[in-house]
């Protein structure tokens, strides 16, 4: 069709021509609402980068002399971030003459990677960088196996209290006295 035909067709129908491919022989074009088009497209990046999930990196600090306690709670800390999909890195300041015990700290970290190896990866191993130690870790599974574990844990749990518990004693039928 000519191009003026075309130009004639979409204003009639209050709408625009647009070229769809240019170099093809002929030229291909389609008649559309172009500003409809494009509010559309827009629409779809919109709702894509609502899906997208942003990785953090979450930071948990340590000293060289850290208390069993204290090592235990931030654990837990790094292994609920884990949980929660977020990465994060473990971070030993050193103050002063601290500086010499850097062995101290290093074992820290390999202890707390170690004690998180079922639920992290190690991005960067423990490295120095002036007065601070430090390490990445990764969480090991995606959002979804996270989301198929929770609920395999929950139909178990279910399972597990709708079923009667064999250690208990059974009941007793009394039978009528004939």
């Amino acid at each position: 069709m000519p191009p003026y035909e075309a130009i004639k067709r979409a204003r009639e129908k209050n709408l625009d021509l647009v070229e769809i491919s240019p170099t093809a022989q002929p030229p291909v074009c389609r008649i559309m609402d172009y500003g409809k088009y494009l509010y559309q497209q827009e629409k779809k990046e919109r709702e894509a980068k609502k899906h997208q999930k942003t990785i953090t990196v979450k930071e948990v600090k340590f000293r060289i002399n850290v208390d069993d306690h204290d090592y235990e709670t931030k654990k837990n800390h790094v292994l609920r971030f884990l949980d929660e999909g977020d990465k994060v890195k473990a971070t030993i300041f050193f103050r002063g003459r601290e500086m010499t015990r850097t062995g101290l700290g290093r074992q820290i970290l390999e202890r707390l990677i170690k004690d998180v190896e079922p639920h992290s990866i190690v991005e960067f191993r423990p490295r120095q960088e002036g007065n601070t130690l430090h390490a990445i870790l990764a969480p090991k599974k995606t959002e979804k196996e996270r989301e198929k574990d929770k609920q395999r844990e929950e139909k178990h749990k279910a399972a597990a209290q709708s079923a009667p518990d064999p250690s208990a004693p059974a009941a007793q039928v009394a039978k009528p006295a004939s």
